[in-house]
């Protein structure tokens, strides 16, 4: 809102021309959103305990160490959406639909987790929505974001780090594929949600390595150099990831351990399907398997786990997701968790090198 009212002035005030500028309108995201997180989430906090709402339910099968956290304040992931499309709504070009279409995807997997943790503070039970009504859901959203794209006439074409010369055209199986990707990451940052800055850790590190293709990808001269696909107005979608990672920092303020609020499946759903979409849009799908190096790790084990005990009858972690087998290991769970997050920033950093590696 603000850019649509404060640059068309800027033939009167010539200093609102800075608005013309994405960096500059990112930059501004940032700071109002991370100001809006840190003011506001001890707020959320006071008022999530003044109504009586019992905390996050621990897993009978968790660890031991993990009891003390009962009780703690969960839905901080609400705060995090807020500031999000707060911020877009007043600093992106609202003509553009990528915008829409993301803050859509971001919205719809917010309300899922709402409801699931709605009913996991009510029941207190881990339950919350059963795991196929949940995939039904994750799934239709995605359906409907990949099929707006599709219909948009967006380029449905899979290309490949290190190969620029490979390109796969998918065709209508863009549709199911796009669903694949925004799926799988939703559902890999909820598995990485387990420790206190576990997931958030890694969720900026991810969104401030996309938020850099997004501005190449969106800029023609940038995208022809470094011969990425070059996407007309994905450009603007730096503006959210860069209010993403700064309400990440707040958030993360009051959810390092020991954590006073959790972030919920409100957080971790709709910011992993965001990511996942968002890395569709800038044509960097592939890439993220290695800027979410942490994500694909944590699901990766859930799944050996899982067969593995099928299968043979042996588990092949201690406990899966792989956070918890360290925790076994005696590994403290501060340990565990800047270990993790040492290897996200280094892994977001290698993903970046791909734009001179082709």
């Amino acid at each position: 809102m603000l850019y649509h009212l404060l640059y068309p002035m800027h033939e009167v005030y010539g200093w609102l021309n800075v608005f013309r500028y994405q960096t500059f309108r990112a930059a501004l995201a940032f700071f109002i959103s991370f100001v809006f997180v840190l003011v506001l989430q001890p707020v959320f906090i006071r008022k999530l305990k003044a109504y009586g709402l019992k905390g996050q339910p621990i897993r009978d099968d968790g660890p031991r160490e993990h009891e003390s956290k009962s009780g703690t304040p969960t839905m901080g992931g609400l705060v995090i959406i807020a500031s999000v499309v707060f911020s877009s709504l007043l600093l992106n070009d609202l003509t553009n639909s990528f915008v829409w279409l993301t803050l859509g995807v971001l919205i719809g997997y917010a309300a899922l987790g709402f409801v699931d943790d709605w009913k996991k503070i009510t029941k207190q039970n881990t339950e919350g929505v059963r795991g196929k009504q949940k995939l039904f859901w994750q799934t239709l959203i995605a359906l409907i974001g990949a099929s707006s794209l599709y219909f948009m006439d967006f380029n449905t074409s899979l290309t490949f780090p290190f190969l620029k010369d490979l390109v796969v055209p998918l065709g209508i199986f863009f549709i199911p594929f796009v669903a694949l990707v925004v799926v799988g990451t939703s559902n890999a940052v909820n598995l990485t949600d387990g420790l206190d800055g576990l997931a958030i850790g890694p969720v900026m590190t991810v969104a401030a390595a996309y938020a850099v293709f997004a501005y190449v990808a969106g800029h023609s001269h940038f995208s022809e150099y470094l011969t990425v696909p070059h996407v007309p107005g994905s450009g603007e979608i730096t503006i959210i990831l860069s209010a993403l990672v700064a309400a990440g920092l707040g958030f993360l303020w009051y959810n390092t351990f020991p954590a006073q609020v959790f972030m919920g499946d409100i957080g971790a759903l709709s910011l992993g399907g965001v990511l996942g979409f968002i890395a569709v849009v800038v044509k960097q799908e592939i890439l993220l398997v290695l800027a979410g190096g942490i994500f694909v790790m944590e699901a990766l084990s859930v799944i050996i786990q899982v067969y593995s005990f099928k299968l043979t009858g042996k588990r092949v972690f201690r406990m899966a997701p792989i956070h918890h087998h360290f925790e076994l290991k005696g590994w403290a769970e501060p340990k565990v968790i800047v270990r993790f997050w040492i290897i996200s920033i280094v892994l977001a950093l290698l993903s970046l090198t791909t734009l001179k590696l082709r």
